[in-house]
């Protein structure tokens, strides 16, 4: 299959991996409809950030995914779904667990319908590395038990088990795509390598919870063409497939790459505040990537340090939309 000429709706497009997806969907020809959620202000996100020439090329359509008549007008006429809108925030999921599943899972299981009566040809799954919690063995291959460490995670494992449930029950063409953590331009505040750039660019001390977890980052560019690859390979529907650099590095670690690329002393403070309850930590998250490079021929290129200067060099340019002073849920 090609993404040129396709028609294809993006959920989740206004979002940080969303947007830069969309640009590299229309680089490559597919004919986009991003679905972004209803507001009165007409914001568009991220998607405002993308080049003109590459916006014009998009249409965008409001609309919220737990409403299943908004849903089913946004998939008519696709041959293809990228499913990315969620919400995604762990501390938020605290705090509003109903609403995480209404939108994760709720939302996920109007698009599944609305893509089954449409006849959609592939529909791609975002998935998470929460799902699988705190690991049992590492690396982590797609068979790891999955585990609910947080209301976020639980609604992310009932929309992963919605898509399987439609491909087994409705025989739907369903990739699920389980991304480690994503980083880059135009990441939020609420994840933690924006949070460590922001607060170094403009302080003296840089406030984190643990420093202690280690994660599995994986720079946007590579991630978005995992999504990519697994909307064209053959050999990926049905399947779950992680997409990561089978490397960890610390939060800790993290935040002194951060301090030297930026060549400038900082303290780093851990709080309690920004630290999850112990039991819902997620100390290890390292992925198994060898189901991707076999089946999608899919392998991250960039190295953490360029892609941390990267990050930075967009925040720094963008850091009036950013509040470094605030804890960001």
């Amino acid at each position: 299959m090609s993404i040129s000429n396709q028609q294809i709706l993006l959920t989740g497009a206004g979002g940080f991996i969303g947007s830069h997806l969309a640009a590299r969907l229309v680089e490559l020809g597919g004919r986009v409809r991003a679905l972004v959620r209803y507001n009165s202000r007409n914001d568009w996100g991220l998607l405002e950030q993308l080049p003109q020439n590459i916006l014009r090329e998009i249409e965008v359509v409001a609309g919220d995914i737990t409403d299943p008549f908004s849903t089913r007008r946004a998939v008519q006429g696709c041959s293809l779904v990228f499913h990315l809108a969620a919400l995604i925030a762990i501390p938020y999921s605290y705090m509003a667990p109903a609403q995480y599943v209404a939108v994760n899972c709720g939302g996920t299981l109007n698009l599944l319908e609305a893509a089954r009566a449409e006849g959609v040809v592939r529909f791609i799954h975002t998935s998470t590395s929460e799902t699988y919690g705190t690991a049992q063995y590492t690396p982590i291959d797609e068979t790891h038990p999955l585990q609910g460490q947080s209301p976020y995670s639980a609604s992310k494992i009932g929309a992963d088990k919605l898509a399987e449930s439609y491909h087994l029950s409705f025989d739907l063409p369903v990739v699920t795509v389980r991304p480690f953590n994503t980083y880059g331009p135009r990441q939020s505040a609420r994840a933690v390598i924006p949070t460590i750039i922001t607060q170094a660019l403009t302080g003296d001390i840089i406030r984190l919870g643990n420093l202690e977890p280690r994660r599995d980052l994986t720079y946007v560019a590579d991630t978005v063409e995992g999504f990519i690859k697994a909307a064209t390979a053959p050999a990926a529907l049905g399947q779950v497939i992680n997409l990561g650099t089978g490397s960890t590095v610390s939060i800790g670690e993290i935040a002194n790459n951060i301090i030297e690329i930026l060549g400038q002393p900082k303290t780093i403070v851990s709080t309690a505040e920004r630290s999850r309850p112990e039991a819902s930590e997620v100390w290890h998250l390292e992925s198994d990537n060898r189901k991707a490079r076999e089946i999608l021929g899919w392998q991250p290129r960039i190295p953490l340090r360029e892609g941390l200067a990267e990050t930075m060099a967009y925040i720094r340019e963008h850091l009036h939309r950013y509040k470094p002073d605030i804890y960001n849920l």
